[in-house]
């Protein structure tokens, strides 16, 4: 019992019944089944993220880019359906994933080959890609009257109760679970950030694995870049802007070890959950959605110190263990 009351996933799912408690409380119709239903519809691209998010954070590394790279994808998409309205939806479902997963391996490689440090370098892109953005525009929009129909409908059909986004979230979160805790990729993650030295030891090419764990953030913001420009019907060139310190939040809150090694997906997916729940709950009980960021940052200094606090080892106590001999 004491076992199951320190995992962070269990102490995560408590503070957020609590905080639902309190929402219902005011607002009784927030906890109704279609509007935890849309709640978790809203959330789903910070799921996403805060998936792809914590395969970098596990290796000892972060990415600042994904939002960038959510927004570039997404307009490069746009900009393709706007010049070729009849490309088939898969298709540009394939090349808004495939062209994610480059700009991640850019990344990746500038970590990997020049040993440039992963916050240096994602800066860096994030930068590079919001500029790309304007250059491809000159800061104009792609509106909704100028995307194609079928363009715009696949996030938001509904299957079995559920709209796409929705299942494609809940389809990440089986994969990626199966991935972390069933295959040599995922036990490579947790090995290149949590001992890198004993990875190397044990066969593991600790740079080799942090490109893979970049390649697949990339490949999911560029997922999440043409859902998010479909959904919202519109692409410019601050889309998703500041959205990556969200999801590195989600991830943090989570229980994701921001020195690496320690975390899992379902930590990821629950402090996604707390953070949209915050969001969509604040302007329903008539809170400023301004307390929106002092509640995130509040929760992210109380799940730093949490984790730390978990990870410090006692040291040896050689007077007292003297003090005994004599």
């Amino acid at each position: 019992m004491k076992r199951l009351l320190a995992s962070r996933e269990v102490l995560l799912l408590i503070a957020i019944g609590a905080l639902m408690t309190v929402i219902a409380l005011r607002f009784p119709a927030f906890i109704a089944p279609s509007n935890l239903a849309d709640v978790f519809n809203d959330t789903s691209p910070l799921i996403l993220l805060a998936i792809g998010q914590m395969i970098v954070i596990l290796t000892k590394c972060i990415d600042l880019s994904v939002a960038a790279n959510l927004a570039l994808t997404g307009m490069v998409v746009s900009l393709i359906n706007v010049a070729a309205p009849d490309t088939p939806i898969a298709l540009i479902v394939l090349l808004a994933t495939g062209f994610g997963a480059l700009l991640g391996m850019v990344n990746g490689l500038l970590v990997w080959k020049l040993a440039i440090p992963p916050i240096v370098v994602t800066l860096g892109t994030m930068t590079i890609f919001r500029g790309l953005i304007f250059l491809l525009t000159e800061g104009k929009w792609v509106n909704s009257h100028e995307m194609s129909d079928a363009f715009k409908a696949v996030p938001r059909t509904v299957v079995l109760g559920l709209p796409i986004l929705s299942w494609i979230a809940i389809a990440a979160v089986i994969a990626f679970t199966i991935v972390m805790n069933r295959t040599t990729l995922g036990r490579a993650f947790y090995a290149a950030g949590g001992n890198p030295h004993a990875a190397t030891y044990a066969g593991i090419n600790v740079g080799k694995t942090q490109f893979w764990a970049f390649t697949i953030s990339g490949a999911i913001a560029g997922l999440t870049g043409y859902l998010w420009v479909s959904r919202f019907a519109v692409a410019y060139v601050d889309v998703a802007g500041g959205f990556e310190l969200t999801v590195v939040a989600a991830c943090v809150i989570g229980g994701v070890s921001i020195m690496g090694g320690i975390g899992s997906v379902v930590g990821a997916v629950l402090g996604a959950l707390f953070l949209g729940i915050i969001a969509n709950a604040l302007p329903v009980v008539n809170i400023s959605p301004f307390w929106q960021m002092a509640i995130s940052g509040a929760a992210i200094i109380i799940a730093v110190a949490l984790n730390a606090q978990a990870n410090r080892s006692p040291g040896r106590i050689i007077l007292k263990r003297a003090e005994h001999a004599t």
